[in-house]
């Protein structure tokens, strides 16, 4: 029987050893990035549930999960809105110290739901507050100067994903679970041109570096730190999203997983067409033409970063974890996954519409056999920065749709010295999507009968050019009408 000390060495080589296998294991585990939006995270109870997901998820695969900032129910309730409201309020020398004050409380009353262990409940109270102390001077400084820039608005918005990530490491240490908080707040403080490829490489690298190399999950920030005009401004309130997309194309992960609050990607709005169904997978152009035809599937920068890597994403519902949700197929639909639609005659996945867009006419017989008039039209758009969604001409008429612009009158001004212009209000593009359209015949007859079988009128049709997508224009009242005779007609049955 050996002595006291050799049982003792044996017990701490069995702790180590055990430890390296683990080690090793992590090591060759597949790894997923898990992002979970505001309103997944955004009570206490909430917070137990993503620190189950990536529990469960780390059984068999290394999890890295990057966060939004914290939302209760509507975006209006959430972290980023507040803090951007602060910032006005600030400007405007009003109240922005009760507005923190709310999101204090908020996350004081999550962390307390959330986390039951004393000690780390005290350790992400204090980082809570220090947070917020240090936005409110920084606010009350922006109140002296009376002036936000866009990298002011970019460091105080950053505040929340701080919070948010704080907040969720703390709950999985409390679960058992090897977390590391991992701030990406500094990354971009140089900034860098969002059109440029080389500098989405340099940002890969450059997270690839600040993430934790040790055997653990990083719980990491959203926000990536400042970009020239504004990160919400150059890039949108999803700049999560394309932080996921950044660290699964540079760790080449098995797969990005995007947790919303559905199921996955519908064939149609749910809330408009009762008898819509989650999609089991799409390829990247037909999520790419539902994203800018009007569905909110995914943040376009995000999807080009994952497919561009070859990296899958999968959109799934946070409160039915068990369920598959819709998966975004790097390479396309494969053959098999082709011809299983043609046996269910489905020439199309999903019907969508884009509402409340305008539609831009200019009429002019100049136009006849006159170079360069074409060019002259989308220079004045050019000008005024107003983006094209559908464009449509003849001989003597160019028919433009538009959404949203601050600078709408002074376009027309332009628009009056090359032709008569018309502005058509209350509009909507109505697009159905899908790869089996090309090779179908007929598909744009079957689409134009089941709307005028619903009495749809029709003012402008296009298809483009890769033959997936057929949109039409038509009034704002018939929309719901329109998505449903047409989702009726090739997706039900």
């Amino acid at each position: 029987m050996g002595s006291a000390s050799d049982c003792w060495q044996r017990l701490v080589r069995s702790i180590v050893f055990h430890f390296w296998l683990k080690t090793q294991a992590s090591r060759f585990m597949p790894l997923i990035v898990q992002k979970f939006g505001g309103t997944s995270l955004g009570t206490g109870e909430r917070l137990q549930n993503v620190a189950r997901i990536v529990q469960s998820g780390a059984t068999d695969h290394q999890p890295i999960v990057v966060v939004s900032a914290m939302s209760s129910y509507t975006k209006a309730e959430g972290t980023t809105s507040r803090l951007l409201e602060a910032g006005q309020q600030a400007l405007a020398n009003g109240p922005f110290f009760q507005i923190l004050d709310l999101v204090e409380q908020a996350h004081f009353e999550a962390l307390e739901q959330a986390i039951p262990d004393p000690e780390i409940q005290e350790e992400i109270r204090e980082f809570v507050h220090q947070e917020l102390q240090a936005l409110k001077s920084f606010l009350d400084a922006i109140h002296v100067i009376r002036e936000i820039s866009p990298r002011s608005q970019d460091l105080i918005v950053g505040t929340g994903e701080r919070l948010s990530a704080r907040l969720l490491s703390g709950v999985l240490r409390s679960m058992g679970v090897e977390a590391e908080y991992t701030d990406l707040s500094e990354i971009l403080s140089n900034g860098g041109d969002t059109n440029d490829e080389a500098f989405y490489q340099q940002l890969q690298h450059a997270i690839r570096a600040k993430l934790p190399s040790t055997h653990c999950v990083p719980v990491v920030t959203g926000f990536i730190g400042f970009v020239p005009g504004g990160i919400i401004e150059r890039i949108g309130r999803g700049y999560t999203d394309l932080t996921a997309a950044l660290i699964a194309a540079e760790l080449q992960a098995e797969e990005l997983q995007i947790w919303k609050e559905v199921d996955g990607i519908f064939s149609a709005d749910p809330r408009k067409v009762p008898n819509a169904h989650v999609l089991d997978a799409i390829s990247p152009t037909e999520a790419a033409e539902l994203t800018y035809f009007g569905s909110e599937v995914i943040h376009p920068f995000t999807m080009e970063r994952a497919i561009q890597h070859k990296v899958a994403i999968r959109i799934k519902n946070t409160f039915a974890p068990e369920k598959p949700g819709t998966v975004i197929v790097p390479e396309g639909m494969d053959d098999d996954a082709l011809a299983t639609r043609r046996l269910q005659n489905r020439v199309a996945v999903a019907v969508t519409t884009k509402n409340h867009v305008r539609v831009v006419n200019v009429n002019s017989n100049r136009m006849l056999h006159a170079s360069g008039f074409i060019g002259q039209v989308f220079d004045a758009f050019r000008k005024h920065k107003v983006v094209i969604d559908l464009i449509s001409t003849s001989e003597v008429n160019i028919s433009c749709t538009i959404d949203k612009s601050d600078r709408l009158d002074e376009l027309v001004e332009d628009l009056g010295a090359l032709g008569d212009v018309t502005l058509k209000h209350d509009r909507a593009i109505l697009s159905l999507v899908g790869e089996g359209m090309q090779a179908h015949v007929g598909v744009a007859g079957r689409m134009f009968s089941a709307l005028a079988s619903a009495e749809v009128n029709i003012e402008l049709i296009t298809q483009g050019a890769s033959e997936i997508n057929i949109s039409c224009v038509i009034q704002q009242q018939d929309a719901a009408t329109a998505i449903q005779a047409v989702h009726q007609h090739f997706l039900e049955g």
